[in-house]
This record gives structure tokens, sequence and C-alpha cells, in this order.
């Protein structure tokens, strides 16, 4: 079931039967010569379909800008303040939960987000706990979960990937998309094949360690076939991990 697709009516109903919600969160920003930029945001969009379709669960639309400072000194990124995303995720969070939504699972396709995400939970927690929340508001559960740290996918990527899976473009994300959108498949030539690895600062400062965007990764190895099998591992774990999240008791811890 999609928030986006449905009518209002629909949500009370599905509310009857469940308080709990999926959140796709991503990003827009640059994935190497032949990854596409949208990739953060696809892959938690494409996994949701998959367990919605496995669980009956409420999937709300994908937040697709996050916190992406360092990738802007490639064309096409899009970056949200620290901040900014902090403020995005309470005021989502809140606005369902004014409608009896109280468990929030948020799948995250962008390590760039967990710092802000984790900040945000922390803000809607403080908000009840030092009793700023809206009186009939109910206690509140949140859960980020990042996909890639399936075990399954985890398996899948070292056998098919090795060491070149890498860090940001990698093998698996771009396979996933590949998996979920083939007709945009790029093939470009890669150099050097597996790119360098090192740490991230501003985005100058990426750009000059990260010429053509990639970290550790040699995504040309990327596939449909790939793709597809990381989708079914990935939808398969996802799917018990939420309704483990979704029926945790009667009431959120």
């Amino acid at each position: 079931m999609f928030l986006q697709l449905s009518t209002w009516p629909e949500v009370e109903a599905y509310l009857k039967t469940s308080t709990a919600c999926l959140i796709p969160i991503g990003s827009t920003e640059q994935h190497g010569p032949n990854g596409f930029i949208g990739t953060d945001a696809l892959c938690p969009q494409l996994l949701a379909k998959g367990i919605a379709e496995e669980t009956g669960c409420l999937v709300a639309p994908t937040l697709s800008i996050g916190m992406a400072q360092h990738h802007l000194g490639f064309a096409g990124s899009i970056t949200l303040r620290p901040t900014t995303l902090i403020a995005v995720v309470q005021d989502v969070v809140n606005s369902l939960a004014r409608h009896g939504f109280d468990r929030f699972y948020f799948l995250n396709g962008h390590g760039g987000n967990i710092a802000s995400v984790t900040a945000a939970f922390s803000e809607i927690y403080a908000e009840s706990s030092l009793g700023t929340a809206d009186s009939n508001r109910q206690p509140l559960m949140c859960k980020l979960k990042n996909w890639w740290d399936v075990p399954s996918v985890g398996a899948i990527s070292k056998r098919r990937f090795g060491g070149a899976e890498g860090s940001h473009a990698t093998c698996s994300e771009v396979s996933l998309t590949y998996y979920g959108w083939p007709e945009h498949q790029k093939r470009v030539p890669l150099s050097p094949e597996i790119a360098p690895t090192g740490p991230i600062y501003d985005a100058a400062d990426y750009r000059r360690r990260f010429p053509d965007g990639r970290i550790g990764s040699n995504p040309a190895l990327a596939s449909v076939e790939a793709g597809e099998e990381l989708y079914k591992a990935a939808v398969k774990e996802l799917s018990a991990d939420y309704l483990g999240f979704a029926r945790s008791g009667e009431q959120p811890l």
C-alpha cells in the first residue's frame, strides 16, 4: 500500500490494522560515471515496493534528498543541511503521528543520512521526554535500517564483487538500480578499474581525491542479474525485520 496512491479513508482503514509505516529515505548525488544520481533513493524505493508486497505495509513517499554536501563538486548533486534533514524527518514523523501512526521504519539508502536521521529521532524522543510534544501524541518508536547492512546482501556482495565492491558507487547499489531500471543501464570505461579509497571532507576535497566520484569500487561489474539476487535477498530479510518492528508489543517501548 502506497500513501501517495491511497485515499484518506483507505489510510484510516489501514490504521485500524496497523500503526506502523515504512519511509524510504535516500539522497540525490553522483554515483560515478555509470551510476544513477538517484541511486540512494531508488534502492530503498524499489525495496520498499517488494516489502509492501510481502507484508502489506504502508509505504510513505520517498525522502529523496539527503545530507550529501560532500558530493556537490559533481553536477546534479543536491543536498540538505544536516539541520534541515533533521527538521524534515521530525515534521514527517509528527505529521503522520497526528493521524495515529506510532512506529516509523526508515529504510535508508545513503550513509550520509545516518547521523542526521539518528539526531532527528533523538529530537522526537526529547519532545516526549521534556513534555513539549502535543498532549494527544502517543509515544513513538523510530528505526533506521540501512538496506546494505542485511547479512545476505553482504554475503552476495562479497561473493560476486569481493574487493571491488567499494564504499561509494558500489557494485551492489548500481546492480540493484540496474535491476529496477534496466533500460537505463550505463556502460562506460572506468580508469582505474578499482577507484582509490580515503577520507571524505568537503566537496572540493572529495573531487580532488576521487575525480570520477567512486570510492574503492569497480561498478563496471554491476549487472541486472546481481541486482535481482540482491533484491530478492534484501526483500526477504527486510520484510521480516519490518514485521518484527511493527509488531513489537501493544505499545512502543
